[in-house]
């Protein structure tokens, strides 16, 4: 097969971990160009130096790369805002997008979860790390119970928290809490990140709240069981912390949800590690890890669709 055309939009953290993946475990995808803003980035000049195309001047400027025409996928790792316009210049040349921002303009993937879904669709949003870290433990749940109301929190290490993301917390809780109700399968979802400035820096941790009913604790327990080996097929760092935690709520005992009412049922508590492959980032950015990895796992199937 011969690889597809693929650029990077983003020559920061993201981007740039983005990059090694596919330079260090080649499938079908060959990276032709790197596009970034600011001409003295690292994610720029390691491209150059491995014999990429660059520009420094962003959508435009991968245009007039001579590349160009034989790009078929684009990988944007920029900001919500500017995904917006970088989707729109990308589309009209019938070019695929792979958003790794929250924007959500295209169907949330989650690739243990629903990666076969959206493959012929123009534009595929990774949601975001939050997102592709807890989002396949609530499927996991929905998978063998009804899942009325689920919470996630992920903490991550404030020194892998770009400008932008940052920039795009709001975003990021609003998208997440969508996807968690779009493919997680929550009636509710609520999304809170926490940037926690340890020394040294911290390991991406998560932690996954639902309230279900209609499938016992060692349903649960095994369906998440096997959740979690799904995504460690492409994130080998990703891990439960401790057993998966259960507490019962009956008719005595109702759990009441504000603006939802009260239930009975199971609440599961699942607590999560993610260590980063070191690709680029340090180990501590899971969070990152994750996300690019998931991209990755996303544009081989499409990039497979596309050559069929």
């Amino acid at each position: 097969m011969t690889p597809v055309k693929v650029a990077i939009i983003g020559s920061g953290n993201i981007g740039t971990d983005l990059m090694m993946k596919m330079l260090k475990y080649p499938q079908n995808m060959e990276l032709a160009a790197v596009v970034g803003i600011d001409p003295d980035s690292e994610g720029l000049a390691m491209a150059r130096a491995r014999g990429i195309a660059t520009t420094h001047e962003g959508i435009e400027g991968l245009k007039r790369l001579d590349c160009y025409g034989d790009i078929r996928i684009a990988f944007d790792a920029t900001s919500a805002y500017a995904h917006k316009l970088h989707d729109a210049a990308l589309r009209a040349d019938g070019i695929r997008v792979v958003d790794l921002t929250p924007a959500a303009i295209g169907p949330f993937t989650v690739p243990p979860v629903n990666m076969e879904a959206h493959l012929d669709a123009p534009n595929v949003n990774m949601v975001t790390c939050g997102g592709q870290a807890t989002i396949p433990m609530v499927a996991a749940v929905s998978q063998v119970a009804k899942v009325h109301y689920a919470e996630i929190v992920a903490s991550v290490s404030s020194r892998s928290a770009g400008p932008g993301t940052r920039a795009n917390i709001d975003e990021f809780t609003r998208t997440t809490a969508r996807a968690i109700e779009a493919v997680g399968g929550a009636t509710r979802g609520k999304a809170i990140i926490i940037l926690n400035p340890a020394e040294p820096p911290m390991i991406m941790r998560d932690t996954v709240f639902t309230l279900s009913e209609g499938a016992d604790e060692e349903t649960i327990r095994a369906s998440v069981e096997a959740m979690v080996a799904r995504v460690q097929a492409y994130v080998p760092g990703y891990r439960l912390k401790q057993q998966v935690q259960f507490e019962r709520f009956g008719d005595n005992n109702r759990l009441k949800i504000p603006g939802m009412g009260e239930f009975a049922g199971i609440k599961t508590m699942i607590l999560l590690e993610v260590e980063g492959a070191g690709d680029y980032l340090p180990s501590y950015s899971g969070n990152l890890d994750i996300m690019t990895a998931a991209a990755k796992a996303t544009g081989e199937l499409i990039a497979q669709r596309i050559a069929a």
